[in-house]
């Protein structure tokens, strides 16, 4: 009975994460649900400023799905959270301006708190256009505030 109930204990909280966690798929199919903006760039420099943009805020790998209009990449574990999966879609609006969809899903459902947010990529995204329109390049590091 005893070692029944450790397994249990142990199998539990495993099979709630398990059952609980997010996906790069789950990201692309939430591409509808994700917060847009319209930015005065060209599609090529939407695609370089979103690329940017995750690197400023610490995300691993960029998978390139650039025929797609699309891109994937996630976070992993810090103090307050799990994790995040996350992707961002560049979509042409006309020759000098572009839509820019970004999706966040906290890893672990449960988790309280992604490692980004669509606002603040959004708004450092929004940075990133200024530098380019005032001809500075992107500094590898993200603007302080």
């Amino acid at each position: 009975m005893r070692f029944k109930l450790v397994v249990i204990s142990a199998i539990t909280p495993l099979l709630f994460v398990a059952a609980g966690c997010s996906s790069m798929q789950d990201v692309v199919t939430a591409k509808n649900e994700g917060t847009s903006e319209t930015y005065p760039v060209t599609k090529e420099q939407a695609w370089e400023i979103s690329k940017t943009v995750f690197r400023w805020e610490g995300c691993d790998a960029i998978e390139e799905h650039r025929d797609q209009g699309y891109m994937l990449t996630s976070s992993g574990f810090n103090g307050y959270s799990m994790g995040t999966v996350m992707g961002a879609w560049v979509d042409r609006v006309d020759a000098n301006h572009t839509k820019v969809t970004v999706v966040t899903k906290r890893r672990v459902k449960t988790n309280m708190f992604t490692t980004l947010t669509e606002t603040t990529f959004q708004k450092r995204f929004a940075e990133a256009v200024a530098i380019e329109k005032r001809g500075e390049p992107l500094p590898v590091s993200p603007p302080s505030e």
